[in-house]
């Protein structure tokens, strides 16, 4: 099954949080983050502007984002969590 966003929407898979902390302290389950960085999974075609053209999209597909902490939808897809955001909700692309 494959999934592919429409409009300016992008389909994320979030990178998990580390369950380790710098000095070597495992943290529970309860005291993780929700995940704000993920990777580009499928990106849609680009918002369609006025003049009836689509606006290129920003990010795409194999790049690593940052994102608000309770953006996009999430949704479950070949049971693994994804999430479905607006290009307007991503923060930023990781480079490097």
């Amino acid at each position: 099954m494959a999934v592919k966003p429409l409009e300016d929407r992008v389909l994320v898979k979030p990178i998990e949080a580390e369950t380790k902390t710098a000095s070597g302290i495992y943290l529970p389950e309860t005291a993780k983050e929700k995940p704000v960085k993920g990777n580009v999974v499928a990106t849609g075609p680009g918002k369609r502007l006025e003049n009836g053209k689509r606006a290129e999209m920003s990010v795409s597909k194999g790049d690593t984002v940052v994102y608000g902490k309770y953006a996009g939808t999430e949704v479950e897809i070949k049971g693994e969590k994804h999430l479905i955001l607006r290009e307007s909700e991503l923060l930023g692309v990781i480079e490097g």
